[in-house]
Protein backbone atom coordinates (compact mmCIF):
# COMPACT_ATOMS: atom_id res chain seq x y z
CA UNK A 1 0.00 0.00 0.00
CA UNK A 2 2.58 2.48 1.37
CA UNK A 3 4.31 1.57 -2.00
CA UNK A 4 1.58 2.27 -4.22
CA UNK A 5 0.39 5.81 -2.54
CA UNK A 6 4.41 7.03 -3.28
CA UNK A 7 4.47 6.08 -6.69
CA UNK A 8 0.98 7.58 -6.75
CA UNK A 9 2.67 11.18 -5.23
CA UNK A 10 5.69 10.79 -7.33
CA UNK A 11 3.69 10.70 -10.37
CA UNK A 12 1.73 13.76 -8.64
CA UNK A 13 4.35 15.57 -7.90
CA UNK A 14 6.92 15.66 -11.19
CA UNK A 15 4.49 16.94 -13.26
CA UNK A 16 3.50 19.75 -10.76
CA UNK A 17 7.76 20.34 -10.15
CA UNK A 18 8.30 20.49 -14.37
CA UNK A 19 6.15 23.37 -14.25
CA UNK A 20 6.91 25.14 -11.43
CA UNK A 21 10.40 25.12 -12.82
CA UNK A 22 9.51 26.32 -16.22
CA UNK A 23 7.34 29.11 -15.04
CA UNK A 24 10.31 30.33 -13.05
CA UNK A 25 12.65 30.31 -15.96
CA UNK A 26 10.35 32.32 -18.39
CA UNK A 27 9.74 34.58 -15.20
CA UNK A 28 13.33 35.30 -14.60
CA UNK A 29 13.26 36.86 -18.18
CA UNK A 30 15.93 34.45 -19.20
CA UNK A 31 14.88 34.05 -23.10
CA UNK A 32 18.98 34.25 -24.27
CA UNK A 33 19.85 30.99 -26.25
CA UNK A 34 23.25 30.53 -27.36
CA UNK A 35 25.78 29.13 -29.74
CA UNK A 36 29.43 28.89 -29.61
CA UNK A 37 32.24 28.69 -32.29
CA UNK A 38 35.43 28.12 -30.26
CA UNK A 39 37.24 25.12 -30.38
CA UNK A 40 35.49 21.79 -29.10
CA UNK A 41 36.31 20.15 -25.82
CA UNK A 42 34.36 17.98 -23.84
CA UNK A 43 31.73 20.70 -22.08
CA UNK A 44 31.56 22.47 -26.05
CA UNK A 45 31.53 20.00 -28.80
CA UNK A 46 30.72 22.39 -31.30
CA UNK A 47 32.52 21.38 -35.13
CA UNK A 48 35.31 23.07 -35.75
CA UNK A 49 35.11 26.28 -37.97
CA UNK A 50 37.07 25.07 -40.81
CA UNK A 51 34.27 22.19 -41.04
CA UNK A 52 31.62 24.29 -40.48
CA UNK A 53 33.04 26.49 -43.24
CA UNK A 54 33.21 22.95 -45.37
CA UNK A 55 29.94 22.63 -45.13
CA UNK A 56 28.47 25.68 -45.72
CA UNK A 57 25.51 26.23 -48.35
CA UNK A 58 27.20 27.20 -51.47
CA UNK A 59 24.28 28.36 -53.53
CA UNK A 60 23.53 32.10 -53.77
CA UNK A 61 20.56 31.79 -51.90
CA UNK A 62 18.56 30.33 -49.40
CA UNK A 63 14.53 29.41 -49.83
CA UNK A 64 13.08 30.97 -52.64
CA UNK A 65 9.48 30.08 -50.97
CA UNK A 66 10.50 32.35 -47.52
CA UNK A 67 8.91 35.37 -46.67
CA UNK A 68 8.17 38.02 -48.64
CA UNK A 69 6.88 41.83 -48.14
CA UNK A 70 3.18 40.74 -49.37
CA UNK A 71 -0.11 42.63 -50.02
CA UNK A 72 -0.13 46.05 -48.42
CA UNK A 73 -3.60 45.65 -45.97
CA UNK A 74 -5.28 47.42 -43.23
CA UNK A 75 -7.21 46.38 -40.79
CA UNK A 76 -10.75 48.40 -40.72
CA UNK A 77 -11.43 51.21 -37.95
CA UNK A 78 -7.67 52.86 -38.08
CA UNK A 79 -7.93 56.51 -38.18
CA UNK A 80 -4.44 58.73 -39.60
CA UNK A 81 -4.06 61.95 -41.77
CA UNK A 82 -5.48 61.66 -44.51
CA UNK A 83 -1.91 62.07 -47.64
CA UNK A 84 -1.85 64.86 -49.68
CA UNK A 85 -0.68 64.70 -53.26
CA UNK A 86 0.10 68.43 -52.76
CA UNK A 87 2.00 68.91 -49.67
CA UNK A 88 5.47 67.12 -48.68
CA UNK A 89 9.07 67.43 -48.09
CA UNK A 90 10.73 70.07 -50.58
CA UNK A 91 14.15 70.35 -48.99
CA UNK A 92 15.42 66.32 -49.79
CA UNK A 93 15.03 63.78 -52.61
CA UNK A 94 12.68 60.83 -51.82
CA UNK A 95 13.04 58.42 -53.92
CA UNK A 96 15.87 57.75 -56.15
CA UNK A 97 16.58 57.62 -59.69
CA UNK A 98 15.54 53.79 -59.93
CA UNK A 99 12.40 54.49 -58.20
CA UNK A 100 13.37 53.44 -55.10
CA UNK A 101 11.87 54.58 -52.42
CA UNK A 102 14.42 57.34 -50.35
CA UNK A 103 12.89 57.42 -46.66
CA UNK A 104 12.63 60.56 -44.41
CA UNK A 105 10.69 61.67 -41.33
CA UNK A 106 7.46 63.25 -43.29
CA UNK A 107 7.92 61.15 -45.96
CA UNK A 108 5.50 58.13 -44.43
CA UNK A 109 2.76 57.61 -41.74
CA UNK A 110 4.17 55.17 -39.23
CA UNK A 111 0.24 54.46 -38.04
CA UNK A 112 -0.65 53.94 -41.17
CA UNK A 113 2.76 51.47 -42.50
CA UNK A 114 3.28 49.65 -38.99
CA UNK A 115 -0.45 48.74 -39.02
CA UNK A 116 0.09 47.17 -42.67
CA UNK A 117 4.10 44.93 -41.96
CA UNK A 118 2.37 44.17 -38.20
CA UNK A 119 -0.43 42.08 -40.13
CA UNK A 120 3.07 40.17 -42.20
CA UNK A 121 4.28 39.39 -38.84
CA UNK A 122 7.66 39.03 -39.89
CA UNK A 123 10.78 37.12 -38.02
CA UNK A 124 13.22 39.75 -37.55
CA UNK A 125 17.05 38.87 -36.38
CA UNK A 126 19.19 41.59 -35.62
CA UNK A 127 22.68 40.82 -35.76
CA UNK A 128 25.19 42.16 -33.64
CA UNK A 129 29.20 42.22 -32.58
CA UNK A 130 30.42 42.51 -29.16
CA UNK A 131 33.89 41.47 -28.84
CA UNK A 132 36.38 43.22 -26.58
CA UNK A 133 35.61 45.61 -24.35
CA UNK A 134 32.53 46.25 -27.06
CA UNK A 135 30.22 44.76 -24.56
CA UNK A 136 29.85 47.94 -22.74
CA UNK A 137 27.61 49.00 -25.57
CA UNK A 138 25.23 45.74 -24.94
CA UNK A 139 23.02 47.16 -22.61
CA UNK A 140 22.20 50.22 -24.20
CA UNK A 141 21.70 49.18 -27.44
CA UNK A 142 19.48 46.68 -26.47
CA UNK A 143 17.36 48.33 -23.88
CA UNK A 144 17.09 51.32 -26.80
CA UNK A 145 16.16 48.60 -29.29
CA UNK A 146 13.41 47.66 -26.66
CA UNK A 147 11.94 50.86 -26.58
CA UNK A 148 12.21 51.94 -30.38
CA UNK A 149 13.18 49.31 -33.07
CA UNK A 150 9.87 47.55 -34.76
CA UNK A 151 8.07 47.25 -31.11
CA UNK A 152 5.49 44.82 -31.42
CA UNK A 153 7.50 43.27 -33.83
CA UNK A 154 9.21 39.77 -33.49
CA UNK A 155 12.79 40.33 -32.75
CA UNK A 156 15.68 38.26 -32.11
CA UNK A 157 19.14 39.67 -31.10
CA UNK A 158 21.79 37.52 -32.24
CA UNK A 159 24.76 38.68 -30.23
CA UNK A 160 28.20 37.47 -31.45
CA UNK A 161 30.73 38.00 -28.41
CA UNK A 162 33.77 36.61 -27.45
CA UNK A 163 32.52 36.92 -23.83
CA UNK A 164 28.83 35.08 -22.64
CA UNK A 165 29.29 36.44 -18.91
CA UNK A 166 28.94 40.29 -19.93
CA UNK A 167 25.51 39.72 -21.97
CA UNK A 168 22.93 41.93 -19.94
CA UNK A 169 19.56 40.32 -18.86
CA UNK A 170 17.26 42.93 -20.40
CA UNK A 171 13.52 42.70 -19.76
CA UNK A 172 12.05 42.19 -23.38
CA UNK A 173 8.70 42.80 -25.19
CA UNK A 174 6.75 39.65 -26.22
CA UNK A 175 8.01 37.53 -28.96
CA UNK A 176 11.18 39.37 -28.59
CA UNK A 177 14.59 37.04 -27.20
CA UNK A 178 18.07 36.73 -27.41
CA UNK A 179 20.35 34.23 -28.90
CA UNK A 180 24.15 34.27 -27.64
CA UNK A 181 26.55 33.36 -30.52
CA UNK A 182 30.19 32.59 -28.74
CA UNK A 183 33.37 33.47 -31.33
CA UNK A 184 37.07 33.56 -30.43
CA UNK A 185 38.77 36.34 -28.77
CA UNK A 186 40.79 38.82 -31.44
CA UNK A 187 44.13 40.89 -30.95
CA UNK A 188 43.67 43.42 -33.53
CA UNK A 189 40.35 44.83 -34.27
CA UNK A 190 41.01 44.45 -37.95
CA UNK A 191 40.38 40.81 -36.87
CA UNK A 192 37.33 41.62 -35.80
CA UNK A 193 35.96 43.58 -38.36
CA UNK A 194 36.43 40.40 -41.29
CA UNK A 195 35.50 38.20 -38.39
CA UNK A 196 31.96 39.51 -38.86
CA UNK A 197 31.33 38.12 -42.36
CA UNK A 198 33.12 34.91 -41.64
CA UNK A 199 30.94 34.56 -38.64
CA UNK A 200 27.54 36.03 -39.79
CA UNK A 201 27.86 34.04 -42.46
CA UNK A 202 28.10 30.64 -41.64
CA UNK A 203 25.40 31.57 -38.33
CA UNK A 204 22.89 32.52 -41.06
CA UNK A 205 23.67 28.99 -43.18
CA UNK A 206 23.32 26.96 -39.91
CA UNK A 207 21.15 28.64 -37.45
CA UNK A 208 19.28 31.85 -38.47
CA UNK A 209 17.84 30.62 -41.81
CA UNK A 210 15.28 28.83 -40.00
CA UNK A 211 14.48 31.19 -37.22
CA UNK A 212 14.34 34.05 -39.15
CA UNK A 213 12.70 35.78 -42.10
CA UNK A 214 14.20 39.55 -42.51
CA UNK A 215 17.81 40.60 -41.07
CA UNK A 216 19.96 43.27 -39.97
CA UNK A 217 23.51 43.97 -39.80
CA UNK A 218 23.70 46.82 -37.07
CA UNK A 219 27.11 48.00 -35.23
CA UNK A 220 26.80 47.23 -31.32
CA UNK A 221 28.10 50.77 -30.46
CA UNK A 222 24.99 52.71 -31.13
CA UNK A 223 21.98 53.73 -29.06
CA UNK A 224 18.39 53.73 -30.87
CA UNK A 225 16.41 57.11 -30.01
CA UNK A 226 13.54 57.21 -32.16
CA UNK A 227 11.20 54.43 -33.68
CA UNK A 228 12.35 52.42 -36.52
CA UNK A 229 9.56 50.77 -38.10
CA UNK A 230 7.94 48.83 -40.72
CA UNK A 231 9.25 51.86 -43.19
CA UNK A 232 12.48 50.15 -42.83
CA UNK A 233 11.52 47.17 -44.34
CA UNK A 234 12.33 46.06 -47.99
CA UNK A 235 14.21 43.63 -50.08
CA UNK A 236 16.83 45.04 -49.67
CA UNK A 237 17.78 48.51 -47.55
CA UNK A 238 20.98 50.19 -46.89
CA UNK A 239 21.41 53.43 -45.13
CA UNK A 240 23.39 56.94 -46.80
CA UNK A 241 26.43 57.60 -44.89
CA UNK A 242 26.12 60.23 -43.20
CA UNK A 243 28.98 62.13 -44.28
CA UNK A 244 28.65 61.80 -47.99
CA UNK A 245 24.98 62.10 -48.31
CA UNK A 246 24.83 66.03 -49.23
CA UNK A 247 26.85 67.50 -52.46
CA UNK A 248 30.06 65.01 -52.48
CA UNK A 249 30.73 64.14 -55.93
CA UNK A 250 30.72 60.34 -56.80
CA UNK A 251 34.70 60.60 -57.53
CA UNK A 252 35.10 61.92 -54.22
CA UNK A 253 33.44 59.08 -52.22
CA UNK A 254 35.74 56.99 -50.10
CA UNK A 255 35.02 54.13 -52.41
CA UNK A 256 37.96 51.49 -52.74
CA UNK A 257 39.74 52.88 -55.87
CA UNK A 258 42.88 50.55 -56.37
CA UNK A 259 41.67 47.72 -59.35
CA UNK A 260 43.75 45.16 -57.57
CA UNK A 261 40.72 44.92 -54.36
CA UNK A 262 37.81 43.31 -55.28
CA UNK A 263 35.98 46.04 -53.64
CA UNK A 264 37.13 48.68 -56.65
CA UNK A 265 34.98 51.28 -58.35
CA UNK A 266 36.02 53.09 -61.11
CA UNK A 267 35.94 57.24 -60.97
CA UNK A 268 32.72 58.32 -62.58
CA UNK A 269 30.38 55.61 -61.12
CA UNK A 270 28.25 55.56 -58.10
CA UNK A 271 24.81 56.77 -56.57
CA UNK A 272 25.65 56.98 -52.71
CA UNK A 273 28.17 56.12 -50.10
CA UNK A 274 26.53 53.66 -47.58
CA UNK A 275 27.39 52.73 -44.31
CA UNK A 276 27.89 49.64 -43.35
CA UNK A 277 26.80 49.98 -39.70
CA UNK A 278 23.02 49.54 -40.62
CA UNK A 279 21.98 47.44 -43.56
CA UNK A 280 18.86 45.12 -43.86
CA UNK A 281 16.18 42.78 -46.00
CA UNK A 282 14.95 39.66 -46.43
CA UNK A 283 17.47 36.87 -44.60
CA UNK A 284 17.91 35.09 -48.37
CA UNK A 285 19.20 38.53 -49.59
CA UNK A 286 20.76 39.27 -46.40
CA UNK A 287 22.74 35.81 -47.11
CA UNK A 288 23.97 36.55 -50.67
CA UNK A 289 25.29 39.68 -49.68
CA UNK A 290 27.10 38.98 -46.43
CA UNK A 291 28.38 36.25 -48.00
CA UNK A 292 29.72 38.10 -51.19
CA UNK A 293 31.37 40.60 -48.70
CA UNK A 294 33.00 37.27 -47.08
CA UNK A 295 33.95 35.56 -50.25
CA UNK A 296 35.29 39.19 -51.91
CA UNK A 297 37.53 40.01 -48.81
CA UNK A 298 39.35 36.39 -48.69
CA UNK A 299 40.30 36.86 -52.39
CA UNK A 300 41.52 39.97 -51.47
CA UNK A 301 43.03 38.37 -48.88
CA UNK A 302 45.11 35.97 -51.08
CA UNK A 303 46.16 38.79 -53.56
CA UNK A 304 47.67 40.71 -50.88
CA UNK A 305 45.40 43.48 -50.32
CA UNK A 306 42.67 44.76 -48.17
CA UNK A 307 39.86 46.92 -48.86
CA UNK A 308 39.98 50.61 -47.47
CA UNK A 309 37.00 50.56 -45.50
CA UNK A 310 37.21 46.16 -45.09
CA UNK A 311 33.40 45.17 -45.38
CA UNK A 312 32.02 48.45 -46.12
CA UNK A 313 33.94 48.47 -49.17
CA UNK A 314 32.66 45.34 -50.50
CA UNK A 315 28.79 46.69 -49.88
CA UNK A 316 29.03 49.42 -51.46
CA UNK A 317 30.33 47.71 -54.75
CA UNK A 318 27.91 45.24 -54.31
CA UNK A 319 25.00 47.98 -53.98
CA UNK A 320 26.45 49.53 -56.96
CA UNK A 321 25.68 47.04 -59.53
CA UNK A 322 22.91 45.72 -57.09
CA UNK A 323 20.58 48.53 -56.53
CA UNK A 324 18.81 48.69 -52.53
CA UNK A 325 15.20 48.36 -53.38
CA UNK A 326 14.78 50.89 -50.39
CA UNK A 327 17.34 53.97 -49.26
CA UNK A 328 16.94 54.57 -45.83
CA UNK A 329 17.80 58.67 -45.17
CA UNK A 330 20.72 59.09 -42.45
CA UNK A 331 19.01 59.49 -39.78
CA UNK A 332 18.74 55.73 -39.48
CA UNK A 333 22.71 56.01 -38.52
CA UNK A 334 23.77 59.31 -37.40
CA UNK A 335 26.76 60.26 -34.90
CA UNK A 336 27.50 61.79 -31.61
CA UNK A 337 30.33 63.40 -33.02
CA UNK A 338 28.31 65.41 -35.47
CA UNK A 339 25.91 68.32 -35.02
CA UNK A 340 22.53 67.67 -36.76
CA UNK A 341 21.83 69.85 -39.78
CA UNK A 342 18.00 71.29 -40.50
CA UNK A 343 17.25 68.53 -43.19
CA UNK A 344 17.84 65.54 -40.35
CA UNK A 345 14.93 66.43 -38.37
CA UNK A 346 15.11 62.70 -36.52
CA UNK A 347 17.91 60.86 -35.02
CA UNK A 348 16.60 57.26 -34.89
CA UNK A 349 20.04 55.55 -34.63
CA UNK A 350 23.01 57.30 -33.49
CA UNK A 351 26.49 55.93 -32.95
CA UNK A 352 27.82 56.83 -29.64
CA UNK A 353 31.54 58.86 -28.97
CA UNK A 354 34.02 56.58 -27.64
CA UNK A 355 38.10 56.38 -27.29
CA UNK A 356 39.01 53.89 -30.11
CA UNK A 357 42.23 53.61 -28.65
CA UNK A 358 40.62 52.19 -25.47
CA UNK A 359 38.32 50.14 -26.67
CA UNK A 360 39.70 48.34 -29.68
CA UNK A 361 41.98 45.60 -29.43
CA UNK A 362 45.93 46.97 -30.13
CA UNK A 363 45.07 50.45 -29.61
CA UNK A 364 43.02 50.23 -32.68
CA UNK A 365 45.91 50.39 -34.57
Amino acid sequence: MLRNISRTHVLIILPILLILLGATYIYSGNTISSFSFCQPCECNPQLPVPDAMKDLDTNDCLDEGGWRIGDLKMQTGLYYAQPSTQKGRTDVNSVTNWNAPLVWEGTFNPVVIDAIYKQMDPRVAVVVFAAGKYTRFLKGFLDSGEKYFLVDFRVTYYIFTDNEQEVPKIKLGSGRKISVVTIPSAKRWQEVVFGRMKWATITIDKQIRNEADYLFMMDIDSVFHNPVGGESLSQLSAVLHRGYYKNTHRDKFPYERRSRSKAYIPAGEGDYYYTAAVWGGYLEDMYKLVKYCYMQSEEDTRNGIEAVWQEESHLNKYLLYNKPTKVLSPEYLWSDYDPIPADIRVIRISQLVKDYKEVRPNGGH
